[in-house]
């Protein structure tokens, strides 16, 4: 470039920026044209172009403000963007170039601009946590004094070339101790339990399906629970079955013949009890070890469709629309609630063992304590039957409950300020909801018209993965003692088990000197 030209170029308040010759040139005003409000992008070219467009060259002069018309064979005129940029310049004379030489930073500085008010650091010297993060997607190391491209990412720039792209070397502090903290979190977190946790895969195929026949197709009824000894329950019309996970054996638990039908079953927290529910409204309660039964509890006048233990303490839901409690080592009756309009189709007790949820075929949702006849709290948001219902057991106070076909949606409660914290629409029958033991997610089975089942993260609502292959409603659920396998009831009579959940995290011991080595 000639000396004349440069000194044309500097008279009209332009930047040139020109690297040896070897790549391109970019063209910047330095100051706003005051005719045109409009900017558009830098004009660029290869080299072997540039000695004929510099030819082309007129500088005209005008008293309101600054104007360069740059005219090139079969190419448009363009205005030149304002102030300092800094980004890619691809090649455009269609020459073969390497992605080395291809892809560079070209930065263009206004020599003019002022840096802002109540900056510690000029412009010029200030590193931002935009352009760090852009290093270490290059793989840029991070240095406190000149940093350099190192990486062997294709991105990076030619140490061959005889001009090195400028590097900032008064980096602000605060901005390179956050990213270094980031970073240090980032690693820390990769290497956490929760994140292996969120990247693990699970088998989208069960493990294991046993044909359930006559395993009844109503929405209203729970006819499976896993015991704490590890041994399923599965009522089949007038019949209940156990399958001990030990050794996969089948047994023929009960049979009520033509008399009665099983409605609904649940083992107590010891697992050596089984309370059944049937039709007639009585509640029988056996022993599994004598499999024998041991006590028959009435007090119902319809069908017991939902039942709940809570420590010895047995709660039973019906549709002649009250909930019983009972005392079967007293056998007698310890209390009643009464606020549903319809059948009781959902019991569960929280994990302290305070407060009873009870969902019901009129869409209500109750929150009952001991000692109370009041319901604690009450929630009308869903629009169809409530019957599944889940404690959360990683926060207190945390309720889900979903809601049958024309609801669809699963809502969250907080139970100690009565307020919902969260809901969403899955878009299809909810028939069961169930929290994880060991991380904090939950898993809900659908009906109408998916017949999934869905495994979520809290609080995201994120799916972590759906599980298909029940060709009907997916009406019953239960989870193993170790938290980590599910089974599933459907109405096409057979039961599906899928690993839904990773193993507990093992508690490490705590050693400390306060812990008493000998009790006196």
């Amino acid at each position: 470039m000639s000396t004349n030209t440069i000194k044309m170029l500097q008279q009209r308040n332009i930047d040139v920026e020109v690297s040896c010759f070897e790549d391109k040139l970019q063209i910047s005003p330095s100051k706003q044209n005051k005719e045109n409000s409009h900017h558009i992008k830098a004009k660029t070219c290869d080299m072997s172009d540039l000695i004929k467009m510099l030819n082309k060259v007129e500088i005209q002069s005008t008293q309101q403000g600054d104007q360069i018309e740059i005219e090139q064979d079969s190419t448009p005129k363009k205005q030149i963007q304002q102030g300092k940029t800094c980004r890619y310049i691809p090649l455009r004379s269609g020459q073969k170039q390497t992605l080395i030489e291809e892809f560079q930073y070209r930065e263009i500085e206004d020599e003019n601009q002022e840096p802002q008010k109540g900056s510690d650091y000029k412009d010029q010297g200030n590193v931002s946590l935009k352009d760090i993060y852009k290093m270490h997607v290059f793989g840029q190391p991070l240095q406190n004094e000149q940093l350099h491209w190192e990486s062997k990412n294709i991105f990076r720039f030619n140490d061959d070339t005889p001009q090195k792209r400028k590097i900032l070397q008064d980096i602000n502090p605060s901005v390179l101790e956050t990213y270094n903290n980031l970073i240090e979190y980032r690693e820390q977190y990769q290497n956490s339990q929760d994140y292996q946790y969120s990247q693990r895969k699970i088998n989208k195929v069960p493990f294991k399906v046993l044909d359930a026949p006559q395993l009844q197709d109503d929405f209203y009824l729970n006819l499976i629970d896993w015991s704490s000894q590890n041994v399923l329950s599965v009522a089949l019309s007038s019949c209940v079955y156990l399958w001990s996970a030990y050794n996969n054996r089948v047994t023929k638990f009960c049979d009520f013949g033509n008399n009665d039908v099983v409605c609904s079953l649940i083992w107590n927290p010891m697992g050596n009890q089984l309370a059944i529910g049937t039709g007639s409204g009585e509640i029988h309660i056996y022993d599994q070890e004598k499999m024998k039964r041991i006590q028959i509890i009435e007090g119902h006048s319809a069908r017991v469709g939902s039942l709940a233990w809570s420590g010895h303490t047995l709660c039973s839901g019906s549709k002649d629309r009250s909930i019983i409690l009972h005392d079967p080592r007293q056998k007698k009756q310890t209390g009643k609630f009464e606020g549903h309009k319809q059948e009781v189709c959902g019991l569960k007790w929280s994990p302290d063992e305070y407060q009873l949820a009870s969902g019901g075929n009129d869409n209500k949702l109750f929150v009952w304590r001991l000692g109370s006849q009041i319901p604690l709290a009450k929630f009308s948001q869903h629009q169809a039957a409530v019957k599944a219902i889940a404690w959360s057991p990683h926060r207190h106070g945390l309720l889900s409950s979903g809601g049958g076909t024309a609801d669809r949606t699963i809502r969250f409660f907080n139970t100690l300020t009565t307020q919902q914290l969260d809901w969403i629409d899955t878009g299809s029958q909810v028939c069961n909801l169930m929290f994880s033991k060991n991380v904090n997610e939950f898993v809900s089975t659908h009906g109408y018209s998916m017949n999934q089942i869905v495994c979520w993260k809290y609080p995201t609502l994120q799916k972590v993965t759906t599980l298909m292959g029940h060709t009907s409603r997916v009406l019953f659920l239960a989870m193993s003692p170790d938290g980590e396998t599910i089974v599933t009831g459907a109405g096409d009579e057979t039961l599906r088990f899928w690993n839904a959940f990773p193993k507990k995290e093992e508690a490490q011991p705590i050693n400390t000197i306060l812990l008493p080595q000998m009790i006196r």
